[in-house]
């Protein structure tokens, strides 16, 4: 391969690896925005006991995570297989998940994301998922119904759904951070 080769390899691992992270803050923050950068509008999703599209599967999420809970997702050992404007994908994860209506259940998810990538216009989104479980484990946690002040003390702040959490705030400095990097007053 190329020197220029190489370079466009790893340019286009490191899109596929942002894309993937995107997905995991977009379900973490319940961020729209995010969920919908990381799938091509026609994208489709096999998702649990979803099987459809990924816009479909979007809605629904988005749905069930407005209404409160504790989502926290890793990827991992993510195995990237490039073919020209397509790739194969297979990312390891890690979830943690409580919701509003039992936050003292709490469920134990790892799997895989088995993903085709395209690239379209430059840019790189999944074009079909499988999510594909290989543990789940549900767990009563009667100390997670606490609130927060209880639940984490002086460990402040706790995450929380976009645009409130301390990241979109972050986020907000450094896009208008003025080029000597004062920052804002």
């Amino acid at each position: 391969m190329s020197p220029d080769g190489s370079l466009q390899a790893l340019l286009d691992r490191e899109a596929i690896r942002e894309c993937l992270y995107r997905y995991c803050r977009g379900i973490d923050r319940c961020d729209e925005t995010a969920l919908r950068s990381a799938y091509w509008d026609d994208a489709t999703d096999c998702h649990g006991a979803w099987n459809g599209s990924a816009s479909g599967f979007i809605a629904r999420a988005l749905q069930r995570l407005g209404q409160g809970g504790r989502r926290v997702h890793q990827v991992t050992n993510v195995l990237i297989e490039l073919h020209g404007d397509l790739a194969a994908v297979e990312s390891s994860f890690f979830a943690l998940q409580a919701s509003a209506e039992q936050p003292q259940l709490e469920t134990f998810l790892c799997g895989r994301y088995v993903d085709r990538f395209e690239r379209r216009t430059g840019e790189w989104r999944v074009a079909a998922r499988t999510v594909v479980y290989d543990w789940i484990e549900e767990r009563q946690r009667p100390e997670l119904a606490r609130d927060d002040a209880a639940l984490f003390g002086q460990r402040q702040p706790t995450g929380r759904a976009a645009p409130q959490d301390a990241v979109y705030r972050l986020l907000q400095q450094v896009r208008w951070m003025p080029k000597d990097r004062s920052p804002p007053e």
